[in-house]
């Protein structure tokens, strides 16, 4: 029965490619250019990424909130530290900036110091109003120290929240509208209105304004994501270009590489068109990654199309066998390669899902267009002359080669222990592996808008908001007594958690309205007694000022109410510990069958993604392990080969998560991805070298030493320069202003570099052991598909 993909099945496709060139050529540009109108469909994600299922629990009760609160990430905080602010120039000048920014639609408020009011007793109309600390304008001294006065030591309600009393630090906070945080509207205020208008301030007045805030923070952090874009796709082109030159020493070859892997990079955009996904930090990845992908494609190609033509001198011969010889070859590697990326379609992350759908679909579409365009053009081109083939003649990597098989001959016992010490080490390593949840960790820290956000957190304990929402099962629940009771003690171990800014809410505010009842004395800041709660709260209900501030704090009903505070960036660990001592306190303070508290906020969701996508990490690399193993065991038909093709696969991924801890790597979002992409790639390797043993074991009739040593040196030199430009290529991604981004190439340079030596030192070294028990008729049976068919030569990269 004829299998798929045999020597019948490539001998039809390389007979369809060369007898419809101009068709395919055609349909080709054709696709590119329904591609490119996709492009318009792109768009860069205005929002943090997601991590979580849509249905995770944690995503559930964070949009529960937002349905009740609305958008708690819609603040931008500017802020000076520096004396001479407090004087009657500078300080007119801050808060006329201030109200510059209520002018912008946009904004939908802004609290600066010349916006603050005292809450005053009205003993006429039973009721309080407020009244400005600052009227008008400063214009003089004397009325900077009683405001200093009033505000660092009068009214503790606004202590800690426009300015810090020790430090003298002051700063503004602009609200922008909540329809627009999570639009390009929001960029582009940012970009073209907030940054030039503060930026003309500094130098007007001579002062160093930090600014800050989620909406800031997103807008410049998605801004240098689209810069690099370029940057990657140039870098890999110029890093791949240089090595394939290197390698072939032709110009023309090089080009005609480049023009395939640009088409790809058209496709994968268009791609992500068509499924109308964001660019995200991952997807962004993506186009870098196919020219670095895409590259050694073209190396087997292009190599195997010269060496034939030397051969023989056909031209229609040596494409017919690029075909059908390397076709089924880079096939095997190009799947196992998507396998790797296609196991985090089976997440339920939308992140990880959609970079899954994009990477696996661009990897498939770059092997078709290397198989087809790099054929088709070689067609039309004259014969390479000799300086073309001269490469081929050179052999100056035999002495690696050498090396190698003089190892796996004589030293085995050495790379076996050698195997083992990295394992023991890795493992101990993989111990002190710590994950991060960070919103900020992997965001560049030499950028002034980060140097801008650990300003923020020394001053006022940071600005990634934190939420705390308290359902009181009733309506006007919240304003009881014993409700603002138990949401004052919790505020109390929300202020004494260092990692926690001082916390706000209703409690504060009513707290406020009984120091204005009792004529603005500090001593009477705190909440009424169950006899005064009623007489003050009759002044509260006459005041529309209070209803005004209420509703930031309290819904409609009077049934829910927040606590809002602010964190600084902390690790996964320390807001595990600090998220249970505050839960344990809650469900002291809260009985559970009158109140329902729920913690949560953007950085809270951020860091329960992370977690989940850690606990996920082994499910995908196991996916992928089981995936290509599958493919293994398709090809090879032996589940002892497939034990014995994993491990030295296996190996390098442990030692990459040694490092991590050794180097203080942590797990997160951007280095998780490491070891599916490392897997699926390292493998390739793998799929080349048995299939040539395999081939080698036919040849010389079962002969295990003769067929290891044959395959080593057939193979050893294309996986070599195969690995050099994976290598180069990924470390691309090190130039890059993210450390998730640096981490990740890194990474996986090091695992590919690592899986390289393996499979050449370990996995003929197990052959050879394990002898017996493996190269025989029974265990290496019939394959179903066979990669490198018997009856052609050598498929050996010689440069």
């Amino acid at each position: 029965m004829l299998k798929l993909f045999t020597k019948d099945f490539w001998d039809v496709i390389a007979r369809l490619i060369l007898r419809n060139k101009i068709g395919i050529l055609i349909t080709i540009v054709l696709i590119t250019f329904l591609f490119s109108t996709q492009w318009g469909n792109m768009r860069f994600t205005h929002t943090e990424a997601n991590l979580l299922p849509d249905d995770h629990e944690v995503n559930i009760e964070y949009n529960n909130f937002l349905k009740k609160f609305g958008e708690e990430g819609n603040l931008i905080v500017i802020g000076v530290k520096d004396s001479s602010l407090l004087t009657v120039k500078k300080l007119n000048a801050w808060n006329k900036l201030s109200d510059k920014f209520k002018t912008y639609k946009e904004v939908e408020t802004v609290i600066s110091v010349k916006d603050l009011q005292k809450l005053v007793k009205d003993n006429a109309n039973q009721k309080f109003t407020l009244e400005p600390f600052i009227k008008d304008s400063i214009s003089s001294l004397k009325q900077i120290d009683i405001l200093e006065d009033e505000l660092f030591n009068k009214y503790p309600f606004y202590d800690n929240f426009l300015f810090n009393k020790e430090t003298k630090t002051i700063r503004t906070i602009i609200y922008l509208k909540k329809d627009i945080v999570n639009t390009s509207v929001r960029k582009d205020f940012v970009i073209d209105n907030l940054i030039p208008t503060i930026q003309n301030f500094e130098e007007v007045n001579n002062l160093d304004v930090h600014i800050s805030g989620m909406p800031y923070i997103r807008t410049l952090n998605a801004k240098l994501i689209v810069d690099e874009i370029v940057w990657f796709v140039l870098a890999a082109l110029l890093v791949t270009s240089l090595i394939f030159f290197f390698f072939f020493r032709s110009f023309r070859a090089t080009l005609i590489s480049l023009v395939v892997v640009c088409i790809g990079v058209m496709w994968t955009l268009g791609i992500l068109g068509a499924l109308n996904y964001e660019i995200t930090v991952l997807t962004a990845l993506i186009p870098p990654l196919i020219i670095v992908i895409g590259i050694p494609n073209c190396i087997f190609l292009i190599n195997k199309y010269q060496r034939e033509v030397k051969l023989h001198g056909n031209k229609v011969k040596s494409l017919q066998r690029v075909i059908t010889k390397i076709g089924n070859a880079t096939l095997m590697t190009n799947v196992t390669t998507a396998s790797g990326f296609a196991t985090f379609i089976l997440t339920e992350s939308t992140l990880l899902k959609e970079f899954g759908i994009v990477a696996s679909l661009s990897i498939l579409a770059i092997f078709i267009l290397c198989l087809l365009i790099i054929p088709i053009i070689y067609s039309f081109m004259p014969y390479p002359k000799d300086r073309h083939l001269e490469h081929l003649n050179k052999r100056w990597i035999g002495g690696f080669v050498t090396w190698i098989e003089r190892m796996v001959k004589h030293e085995r016992i050495a790379i076996y222990t050698t195997a083992l010490v990295l394992l023991i080490a890795s493992i101990i390593g993989i111990y002190q592996i710590k994950i991060s949840g960070s919103l900020i960790e992997d965001m560049p820290k030499k950028t002034e808008f980060f140097e801008d956000i650990r300003f923020f957190e020394q001053e006022f304990n940071g600005i990634m908001p934190l939420e705390f929402m308290i359902d009181t099962h009733r309506k006007q629940g919240v304003m009881k007594l014993s409700t603002l009771k138990r949401m004052d003690e919790l505020q109390q171990l929300i202020n004494e958690t260092p990692e926690l800014s001082k916390p706000i809410s209703v409690v504060d505010l009513v707290k406020y309205s009984k120091q204005a009842y009792y004529n603005g004395n500090t001593n009477f800041y705190q909440l009424p007694t169950s006899q005064e709660n009623s007489f003050i709260l009759s002044y509260a209900k006459n005041s529309t000022s209070n209803v005004d501030l209420l509703k930031n704090f309290v819904d409609s009903t009077g049934q829910y109410a927040r606590i809002t505070t602010f964190m600084k960036d902390i690790g996964t660990d320390r807001m595990e510990r600090i998220e249970e001592n505050i839960l344990e306190k809650v469900d002291k303070l809260f009985p559970k069958d009158r109140y329902t508290v729920t913690m949560t906020g953007k950085a809270i969701v951020f860091q329960k993604g992370t977690t989940y996508l850690v606990k996920n990490l082994v499910i995908s690399l196991s996916l992928a392990i089981f995936l290509i193993a599958l493919f293994m065991a398709y090809m090879f038909r032996s589940g002892r080969m497939i034990i014995i093709s994993l491990i030295p696969n296996l190996i390098p991924l442990l030692v990459t998560a040694g490092l991590m801890g050794y180097l203080g790597v942590p797990i997160k979002p951007s280095t998780i991805l490491v070891f599916s992409i490392a897997f699926g790639i390292s493998v390739d390797d793998t799929i080349h070298f048995l299939a040539k043993y395999r081939q080698e074991l036919l040849a010389n009739n079962w002969k295990i030493k003769v067929s290891v040593y044959g395959a080593l040196r057939e193979t050893g030199v294309s996986m070599f320069y195969t690995s050099i430009v994976l290598f180069f290529g990924f470390s691309v991604f090190t130039i890059s202003s993210f450390g998730g981004t640096v981490a990740l190439g890194a990474l996986v340079s090091i695992t590919l570099l690592f899986a390289m030596l393996s499979n050449l030192l370990l996995l003929p070294s197990l052959l050879l052991s394990l002898e017996r028990s493996i190269a025989n008729k029974e265990v290496l049976k019939e394959p179903a598909i066979n990669i490198i068919p018997e009856d052609d030569e050598s498929d050996e990269l010689i440069l």
